[in-house]
């Protein structure tokens, strides 16, 4: 379980999420048949403040690709938040009574009894940026928080190596499916279709050994086709680019999200949380 560093942008991060770029992975020993299943995996965990029972809550789930400051002529310099912003926003969310949970204790907490800290928050990544555990993952580390790493696989052969991810695997990060190419899933034939959402959960899963349970649609694009082939590969939800927090009673496969953008700072932070929970 190694390093990790930023790497293309071009036209990765001009097809990205939402707008957004590349891709990443996951860590750690092949899955085992009869270890974890897919839809029962639980995130272990230090004992949670405030720790509740949550079926019904709804929480925000933040969105952040490259996590540096953008050179100068950079290509959608929203898509990047620097260290010392984030490093604000998160000192901001603790300030403020909140506390990182990955998108499966999310899920254990609506389906299966599971707890939740007050005020819970996810932090998702996507893509897959050497910055992102170069410097996400300590800042959130520094807080005792987790991240969910939406991993393009094709960025685990130019950025994001499979050693950084197995990194934030031990670091306690979840790892999701974010395709291998980063392809407007509405356009691609069935073949391909296939390939992106089922065969990269499987790679996914044999590469790193972890459950991979969630997806995450390249820049937000998606359709009942698409929505059908995520269901089919055995993920349990997927997230989109729709602005608001993620519910159980919304669909599984459309949660929201709140997009973090490079000229956000704390305020801007601040405010679309702020909407976001007052549309609740």
């Amino acid at each position: 379980m190694r390093g990790f560093l930023i790497c293309v942008l071009g036209a990765l991060v001009l097809a990205g999420c939402g707008g957004g770029g590349g891709g990443g992975g996951s860590s750690s020993a092949p899955a085992k048949p009869g270890g974890s299943a897919p839809g029962t995996a639980r995130t272990t965990a230090a004992p949670l403040p405030g720790a509740h029972r949550a079926p019904r809550e709804r929480v925000p789930i933040l969105m952040y690709h490259v996590m540096n400051a953008p050179p100068p002529g950079t290509a959608q310099p929203q898509l990047w938040v620097s260290r010392a912003d984030f490093e604000a926003q998160t000192r901001w969310l603790a300030d403020h009574g909140y506390h990182g949970v990955t998108l499966q204790q999310v899920w254990d907490a609506w389906h299966h009894g599971g707890q939740l800290p007050s005020k819970p928050i996810v932090f998702s990544f996507d893509d897959g940026y050497h910055s992102q555990l170069s410097n996400a993952m300590p800042v959130l580390r520094g807080h005792g928080w987790p991240g969910v790493l939406n991993l393009q696989i094709n960025q685990t052969r130019q950025d994001l190596k499979p050693a950084d991810v197995r990194r934030l695997i031990q670091a306690g990060w979840e790892v999701d499916a974010h395709t291998y190419t980063h392809p407007d899933l509405t356009t691609v034939d069935a073949a391909a279709l296939r390939h992106e959402i089922a065969d990269a959960r499987a790679e996914l899963r044999r590469t790193y050994g972890v459950p991979v349970n969630f997806f995450c649609y390249p820049a937000g694009r998606f359709d009942a086709r698409v929505v059908d082939a995520v269901r089919a590969a055995g993920f349990l939800g997927a997230t989109t680019t729709n602005a608001g927090l993620a519910g159980p009673a919304q669909s599984p496969f459309e949660l929201n999200r709140i997009r973090i953008n490079g000229s956000d700072g704390v305020s801007g932070l601040a405010a679309s949380l702020g909407a976001a929970e007052a549309s609740a």
